[in-house]
């Protein structure tokens, strides 16, 4: 049996855990999507950077309403979603070449789940490799690009391929 360490989230998991909900956004005509790592936003969903990334590129995708509960999320909902992983996914090939990706839920905290109260999927970049000694023998992730570069890198490239980011999908 192989085992993936990932002793860097540690950091994530030992924090004290703000009461407000990262993916619950009361009034996002006010907030600065470079600011809150905001990449796109839909009319019942949007995709956000995560801060605490495994992987460069690794964005969440999330559905406006606050629920734990996958079975409560509208169906269009669901389909906006399904649109934006894929569009995402189709950005991520293009600037930053993964060898492929992991995407997915984690629904509930034993799931490994950071933030259970809501629903969200996760589009996360792969290489070969990019699991290597450094995280298990150094206790240290590389991530190899800052996060706001990485934004920059995500959001040009998402504009050159499909034009306005924040549009229904």
């Amino acid at each position: 049996m192989k085992t993936l360490w990932a002793p860097w989230r540690i950091e994530y998991v030992l924090q004290e855990k703000p009461e407000e909900c990262i993916f619950c956004i009361d009034a996002p005509e006010e907030m600065d999507d470079r600011d809150e790592l905001i990449v796109s936003r839909g009319e019942s969903s949007f995709v956000m950077m995560n801060l605490y990334p495994y992987n460069n590129g690794h964005l969440m995708v999330s559905p406006y309403q606050h629920t734990a509960e996958i079975m409560e999320i509208s169906d269009e909902a669901h389909l906006e979603m399904m649109h934006c992983i894929q569009e995402w996914t189709d950005v991520i090939r293009e600037c930053m070449n993964p060898e492929g990706f992991n995407i997915g839920a984690n629904l509930g905290k034993v799931a490994g789940a950071g933030v259970e109260d809501h629903y969200h999927m996760h589009i996360v970049p792969r290489w070969g490799g990019d699991t290597n000694f450094m995280p298990i023998l150094g206790h240290t992730k590389v991530v190899v690009e800052g996060l706001e570069e990485t934004w920059e890198t995500l959001t040009s490239t998402y504009e050159a391929m499909y034009g306005d980011r924040d549009k229904t999908h």
